[in-house]
Formats: structure tokens, C-alpha cells, sequence
């Protein structure tokens, strides 16, 4: 069964995001704080696909959840949701963890779509590849069957976004790579969300595998374009 954790402390929007996610097949546990929120999680040994957490809530807020969730868990797929159009907000989401965010209100529709979209890549990672296990760059080794990233034999720690990313560009190094593209593999096609999720997510890589995140010799910005894995 597909397992979803909901965290909202609005009761209308609760029972609103409940209500949608059971009616597209999900099985919902949901609360109404950030204490709970870990509670739960942790009484059921971490056992969800995916986390959809309110970012203020009074107590533990969903910045600090989500940080949480993501340290007991790399697979967990999290859904930051905001009632803020702020870009700080949004950012400061994605590079504590979060795999997508979402601004109130939203339609039945798109809550669906970004949370199927996440379920889809959470399955993704238990999926034994047939063909070569790994893929080296550099100092860089991908492990295609257990889905990690080691440099110089040192284990990065990634989320499976991050994962993704970091396959995509040495399954084409040296090769530019534009936003759309990459929002396309990594999110899927019905991704309805904005490509800066994409610059989010290679600022959060490149504080985890560059020496110099500011001056990056791996990962190279291709200006009005997207970006280059550049091969050593």
C-alpha cells in the first residue's frame, strides 16, 4: 500500500488533502503538528513513501521536520507545503531535503500529480538495474544497484533526487543539459512546478561533492542554458 504522511495543522486543508490522497488510492496517516509528525514516524519505523509537511505550524515546524525525516531517511519522498509565495521559503525547503514544495491554495489535481510524481521516483529506488552496476567519473563511483554516489571511496550522502541528477549527468558527461530537460527526467513529465527547483538542487549537490561549491570544477553552469558534468 502506498503510505503518506500528512502533516498540516489547518484542519480544513487537512481533511482536504486526506480526503484526495485516499481517493487516488493512498493510504494516509495524518497530524496536525510537528511532534506528532516524528512520533509517528518513528513508531512506525519510518514505514512511508512519502511526507507532505506544513511549513508553519506552531511548535516544531515543518523546516525542522523535514530535516528530521530526512536524516532517519534518504528514500522518503517530502513535500514542503507553504501558504508564503516567498522564494526563501521554497529554498530554504530543498536544501534542508525536501523533494518539491507547494504553494496554498492548490487544486485536487496538481496535489495528485506532484504527489504521484514523487511516489513514482520513492519506488524508482528499489528497482535492481540490469545493466552495469556502476558508472565512474573521475573520482566519482555511481552505484547503479544500491543507488549511491562515493567520490575517492568516501560514500556521499544524497537524496534519491539528488541521485538522480547526479545519474543523469554521467550517463551524459561533458554534454550540456538544459533545465527543462532535467526537470523532465528527474520529475517526470507532469511536473507542474518551477525549473528553479532544478538550481535548488545542484547548489545542494555541489555543497556535497565539489572541494569548492563556489568555484565548481564537476557540475558547470552553461549561463541561459542549464549545466555540464564535466568529466576529469
Amino acid at each position: 500500500m502506498k503510505k503518506i504522511l500528512v502533516c498540516e495543522d489547518e484542519d480544513v486543508i487537512r481533511d482536504f488533502v486526506v480526503i484526495n490522497l485516499k481517493r487516488a488510492g493512498y493510504d494516509v496517516t495524518d497530524v496536525n503538528c510537528g511532534e506528532e509528525a516524528l512520533r509517528v514516524f518513528e513508531e512506525e519505523h519510518g514505514n512511508f513513501d512519502v511526507a507532505l509537511l506544513d511549513i508553519m505550524m506552531p511548535g516544531i515546524d515543518g523546516f525542522t521536520v523535514c530535516k528530521k525525516l530526512r536524516e532517519k531517511s534518504s528514500t522518503l519522498g517530502i513535500i514542503m507545503l507553504s501558504a508564503k509565495t516567498q522564494e526563501m521559503d521554497k529554498v530554504s525547503g530543498l536544501m534542508i531535503g525536501a523533494d518539491d514544495y507547494m504553494t496554498k491554495p492548490f487544486s485536487p489535481s496538481e496535489l495528485t500529480a506532484r504527489v504521484d510524481a514523487i511516489y513514482r521516483r520513492v519506488c524508482m529506488s528499489f528497482i535492481k538495474p540490469e545493466e552495469s552496476p556502476v558508472i565512474e567519473s573521475g573520482p566519482f563511483q555511481l552505484n547503479l544497484k544500491s543507488r549511491t554516489v562515493s567520490k575517492n571511496n568516501m560514500l556521499i550522502d544524497l537524496t534519491q533526487v539528488e541521485y538522480q541528477i547526479l545519474e543523469y549527468f554521467m550517463n551524459n558527461k561533458n554534454t550540456a543539459l538544459d533545465r527543462s530537460s532535467i526537470l523532465t527526467h528527474v520529475w517526470g513529465e507532469s511536473y507542474v512546478g518551477d525549473e528553479k527547483i532544478v538550481d535548488v538542487n545542484i547548489r545542494r549537490i555541489r555543497m556535497k561533492i565539489e572541494d569548492e561549491p563556489s568555484n565548481p570544477q564537476f557540475i558547470m553552469t552553461i549561463w541561459g542554458f542549464g549545466y555540464k558534468w564535466n568529466e576529469k
